[in-house]
């Protein structure tokens, strides 16, 4: 889970006593021919935090939303004069402004939550980008032509071959770009694992919506819908029955697609 900056500190603050407009903006790549699977369950959650908030907002597709965004990931908001990106600093805004999902919880489930969204954070995210960029089956036919398809040539091929390089760096910095699929796998089984435990037979993990089911939601609703040449990661989510069901009821009490 991504730290706060001091500079999303100090935005959200001076932002705390103005109300949320009906006009904010979700910016994030085009879905049907350029989102990419780790992309698109950051999109899903933030979308599903601000549906469990009831903010309103409006879905802006961009095919440089990524350059767009102040941390140079999708997605981000546009709320007023301030611009905000990814799920976690999205969540502070929203707080300063005094709405937020977990008011009821206490100190320790308060970081009972963050321990999982960092989990999530440190395994799923890292799986999908693991499969999306180093998978080769997946990288050739799925990842490159996607990246690739909103740029002329040849700076579809050089974004994508920069994009690749930056994400081997980051994998390689946390030790997953050298595992092999079935250890990524296992790490995702082990995580998933301790999801479940956790979510029980209970709709949500702590009694009522908080972004950690948002999260989850994304990450596990876009896992099981996303057909790509490799389905050993999307077979490794769906036996895990109570997460599926999570991911099931959000995306039709929220989303009303299904």
């Amino acid at each position: 889970m991504p730290e706060v900056s001091l500079k999303d500190t100090i935005i959200t603050s001076l932002n705390a006593q103005e109300p949320w407009p009906d006009n904010v903006k979700l910016f994030q790549p085009y879905e049907v021919e350029q989102i990419l699977l780790p992309d698109n369950a950051s999109c899903l959650a933030v979308q599903a935090f601000l549906k469990m908030c009831n903010l309103p907002f409006e879905v802006e597709m961009r095919w440089n939303a990524e350059f767009m965004s102040p941390s140079g990931r999708v997605p981000f908001i546009k709320c007023g004069a301030f611009v905000v990106s990814e799920l976690e600093p999205i969540v502070h805004f929203a707080a300063n402004k005094g709405v937020t999902l977990c008011s009821k919880l206490s100190t320790e489930e308060r970081a009972e939550m963050r321990a999982y969204m960092s989990l999530i954070t440190n395994v799923l995210v890292n799986a999908e980008l693991y499969i999306s960029w180093i998978d080769q089956e997946t990288f050739n036919t799925v990842t490159r032509v996607r990246n690739s398809s909103v740029y002329p040539w040849p700076l579809g091929w050089l974004q994508t071959r920069s994009k690749r390089s930056s994400v081997i760096k980051r994998l390689k910095a946390l030790h997953w770009h050298d595992k092999t699929l079935d250890q990524v796998l296992a790490d995702v089984e082990q995580c998933c694992n301790s999801l479940s435990q956790r979510l029980g037979d209970r709709d949500y993990f702590f009694g009522t919506p908080t972004e950690l089911d948002a999260l989850v939601f994304g990450h596990v609703f876009t896992i099981i819908t996303t057909r790509l040449p490799c389905r050993k990661l999307a077979d490794t989510v769906r036996r895990h029955d109570t997460l599926v069901a999570l991911a099931k009821r959000i995306d039709e009490h929220y989303f009303k697609r299904t």
